[in-house]
């Protein structure tokens, strides 16, 4: 039997943790990924909304993954949050029918008490963290680590350059697909659409 897999992925900790490291995330090998691995069947990417950066969300779509969108806090020293730790873990739970076993992809504690419910469950496929040398502690409980995998280890596989151009499965090339690109914007806010058809609320 054919199992249908979901992947969850706290992109703001995934993106910040390889970038730590050193190196940048190809996420359109990272989409690959965890459906050769995992047999992930939907890819949720959950992240801040900024206009400025549609061209990077319709790669991202392109590459596969859902984009569920928070708007983005600018604090006084010039930096934007956009913490989506609640619609992770919702999301997690609106699909809990509709999906076999469940990737999340964080090293945030927050989390915690997903991947426990979900492994409870018999739901939970691995815990995906970002960087094997600095995670929470909240999730190096004993009932966890059988579910430890680490991104960190995954460099040679997933490492983004941009001198390569990687092939979409019609053959042809695809551009930037790293978080954190700045490309020359060709959309405006208002011409970006979510994969499930719907503007965010700040295109509006």
């Amino acid at each position: 039997m054919k199992l249908r897999n979901y992947a969850f992925i706290d992109s703001q900790n995934l993106n910040l943790a390889i970038r730590e490291l050193g190196w940048r995330l190809d996420f359109q090998r990272f989409r690959v990924y965890l459906r050769d691995k995992y047999r992930v069947d939907k890819a949720f990417l959950f992240l801040g909304y900024l206009p400025q950066n549609t061209e990077l969300y319709t790669s991202l779509q392109e590459a596969g993954f859902i984009c569920v969108f928070r708007p983005t806090l600018t604090h006084k020293d010039g930096t934007t949050k956009g913490n989506c730790d609640a619609e992770l873990v919702l999301q997690a739970m609106i699909e809990l029918a509709n999906y076999d076993k469940a990737v999340i992809v964080s090293g945030d504690g927050d989390f915690q008490c997903l991947a426990k419910y979900l492994h409870e469950q018999g739901k939970l496929a691995a815990l995906l963290i970002p960087n094997q040398d600095k995670y929470s502690a909240l999730l190096k409980f004993d009932i966890f680590k059988p579910y430890h995998r680490f991104v960190s280890d995954l460099r040679a596989k997933l490492e983004y350059t941009s001198k390569k151009k990687n092939p979409r499965k019609d053959a042809t090339l695809e551009g930037k697909t790293s978080i954190g690109d700045t490309p020359k914007l060709t959309h405006s806010a208002k011409d970006f659409k979510r994969r499930d058809g719907h503007l965010p609320k700040e295109a509006l």
